[in-house]
């Protein structure tokens, strides 16, 4: 059974442009590419898919010349299928395996506009990086992540649930009933995560056993990856890499922590090897006096996110064998407990932030820390809102647990602020006499409703 996903809406609306280019989807292994295509392809008369790694053959169609004139009827040969531009869906997927093929897809744009091609792979990247130009202009890319929480929420038919929760607002809050449910449906999705299998995988057996079986599948597929990242690095090193990084997920990464016996420099070409396949994703101190906030990074201050947080839970497991009372303190513990403790909350709301954001970019995450003796603080993340900085807190707590919040907001002279949390919608207001009696909002966006920050920024400029 398919499950709707954020990335359909993008394609269906690539799909029905007058003028559209080829599509190269982007992403780590397993978060649903092939899928979502082959559920495209339900909009045309005719589907055509070429697998590169099981299906060697195709990849010699490529070695004599790049003419799609040529191209295209052998492929239809070897496939036994009619390619009719206009009317056929055409899928390379795991390209990478096949470097000439996707510098092909550059010719696809300018000499056969009208057929629809639709690449994708799982190692993609490396093969990008390798090559010296693949069709810049002439290729349009979308990102593909794991299932996000509203994604999550759709595929265990929660739609009426959902379409509560996007009328409320912080003068008319969910019901205390559904709020509550909402936080179990939430503490449940960060056990199963967003990986698609593991998410179909609960639906079938609401089994969290059966879950972990298939995330630890997920994980060795990936640490089976690493000899072919085409790079000189030890697979072991590697592996360690990773495990490091979900024990220190949500503090600055510390290259020495990796293992004995292994450099800074090695440990942060794995590290970059990890970001390259998409399973890490960086976030990059800046010090947001204004926007861009990337003209203000410095990537030796980075905090890393593993993709998903079942996969994080499993490498945790792996890494310290003491995954199993962070898993009982999810399901069990008290809303404070589940924010506070650890980092995972931090991380999946990084992650949800990513994941509704469109896909034919690469977005970035920042946070920023302050590190003058006797005056720390650290802001979780910062995002730009409307050509200003908007900063947002991970926290259960109230006014007097975001120091942090309050000193970022004097600073930088800013008079709203997000706090992400499992409280209900809502707003805190205050009057900060140490500056100027200046005004300040901050808008509380429940953790299980990421996908309504921006409206509620909106809803609040009316105001």
């Amino acid at each position: 059974m398919y499950y709707p996903r954020i990335i359909d809406r993008y394609m269906s609306q690539w799909a029905t442009a007058t003028d559209h280019k080829p599509l190269l989807l982007r992403g780590a292994r397993q978060v649903g590419k092939s899928t979502a295509v082959r559920h495209l392809a339900e909009q045309f008369e005719s589907f055509v898919e070429v697998n590169f790694e099981r299906q060697p053959l195709f990849g010699r169609v490529f070695d004599e010349d790049l003419d799609v004139s040529r191209i295209v009827p052998e492929l239809a040969a070897i496939a036994g299928q009619s390619i009719v531009p206009g009317r056929t869906l055409l899928f390379l997927d795991e390209i990478q395996a096949c470097p000439r093929a996707i510098m092909s897809l550059r010719f696809f744009r300018e000499d056969l506009p009208s057929l629809h091609v639709v690449a994708a792979g799982s190692l993609l990247e490396f093969a990008l990086r390798d090559l010296p130009t693949f069709g810049v202009g002439r290729i349009h890319s979308m990102f593909v992540q794991p299932m996000s929480f509203d994604e999550f929420l759709q595929a265990n038919g929660e739609t009426q649930l959902m379409s509560v929760r996007g009328a409320a607002t912080a003068t008319s809050p969910l019901s205390a009933p559904l709020h509550q449910k909402l936080i179990r449906l939430f503490r449940t999705f960060l056990l199963v995560g967003g990986m698609p299998e593991a998410v179909s995988k609960w639906i079938e057996t609401r089994d969290y056993i059966a879950c972990r079986q298939v995330q630890d599948d997920i994980v060795l597929t990936y640490e089976d990856d690493f000899a072919k990242y085409g790079a000189k690095v030890d697979p072991t090193l590697l592996r360690q890499t990773l495990r490091s990084a979900a024990v220190q997920v949500g503090s600055k990464f510390v290259h020495s922590r990796v293992g004995i016996g292994y450099g800074v420099a090695q440990v942060r070409e794995a590290l970059e090897l990890l970001i390259l396949a998409g399973i890490l994703i960086p976030v990059t101190h800046t010090s947001a006096n204004g926007v861009p906030l990337g003209s203000e990074a410095d990537s030796a201050y980075r905090k890393m996110l593993v993709l998903d947080t079942g996969l994080l839970l499993r490498l945790l497991d792996m890494a310290t064998a003491n995954a199993a009372s962070l898993t009982e303190e999810i399901l069990t513990g008290d809303v404070t407990q589940l924010v506070n403790k650890g980092a995972i909350a931090e991380m999946v709301a990084g992650l949800e932030l990513l994941r509704y954001m469109p896909p034919n970019l690469r977005h970035e995450l920042f946070y920023w820390i302050r590190g003058a003796k006797n005056s720390q603080a650290e802001l979780d993340y910062v995002a730009a809102y409307r050509q200003t900085v908007l900063p947002i807190e991970v926290k259960a707590a109230t006014r007097g647990g975001m120091k942090s919040l309050w000193l970022f907001m004097r600073e930088k002279h800013l008079g709203r602020a997000v706090r992400c949390s499992l409280e209900n919608f809502h707003i805190t207001t205050y009057i900060d006499h140490e500056d100027g009696d200046a005004a300040r909002r901050v808008i509380v966006c429940p953790l299980y409703a990421l996908s309504r920050l921006f409206d509620l920024l909106r809803d609040d400029d009316t105001k």
